[in-house]
Formats: C-alpha cells, structure tokens, sequence
C-alpha cells in the first residue's frame, strides 16, 4: 500500500505581523482567481483594526489578472474606510505588471514599490 501523499500545498498562505503603526501582510504563493477571496478578507479584516495595511509580496511568485482586481478593491476598501494599503517588496515581474497596467500610483508608497522618485 502506498504512503499517503502528503497534503497539497496552499496556493496562499499569509502571516501577519503587527506593529504600532501598521499591519504587515506576508504574502506566499500565488495570487490568482482561487486564491483572492482569503487575501480580500483578511486584508478587509485587519484595515478595522489598523489604518495601514502593508502587503509584502516578496514571495508572491504569480499574480494573474483576478489578483490584480484584488488589488483593485483592496485600495477601494482602503479608501472608502480611511485607511491605506501599502505594497511592498514586489519581484522585477510584479513590479513591471502594476507598471504597465498603471496600477502603481494607486498605492501609497509607490515610488518605492517602483524603484521611482516622487515628482
């Protein structure tokens, strides 16, 4: 009898880290369709406690076009609620998706996102 395999691996798993003045969301693995709906709510969730949301994407390998309109409505929420969403350490990939979609001046903290200065 084989050996059970073992259980698959979560396409996205986040840790949060608190501090005085935000919550820094630890993003791993992929975001796409499959995947938004656990970032949507946990981030949904922390922007009631805290008014700044950090994502780390750093080990974000994949983003499609369903974890950009994530994106998308987590700044909405963002704004609507008075608080701000953060983006950072994003791969050369991902910086060069919210570049060409021109997402990237939507977050807060973009011109770091970006490698970019300010104007």
């Amino acid at each position: 009898m084989a050996a059970n395999p073992a259980a698959p691996t979560p396409e996205l798993t986040l840790q949060t880290e608190k501090t005085p003045g935000e919550i820094v969301v630890h993003c791993t693995g992929k975001i796409i369709s499959n995947t938004t709906d656990l970032l949507k709510a946990t981030v949904r969730s922390l922007m009631l406690e805290n008014k700044t949301v950090v994502l780390d994407l750093g080990n974000v390998s994949y983003m499609d076009s369903s974890g950009l309109g994530a994106m998308v409505g987590l700044y909405v929420s963002a704004r609507r609620s008075g608080s701000s969403l953060k983006l950072v350490k994003l791969s050369d990939r991902l910086k060069e998706l919210f570049s060409i979609t021109r997402l990237a001046p939507l977050f807060e903290g973009h011109e770091d996102m970006l490698g970019m200065t300010p104007d």
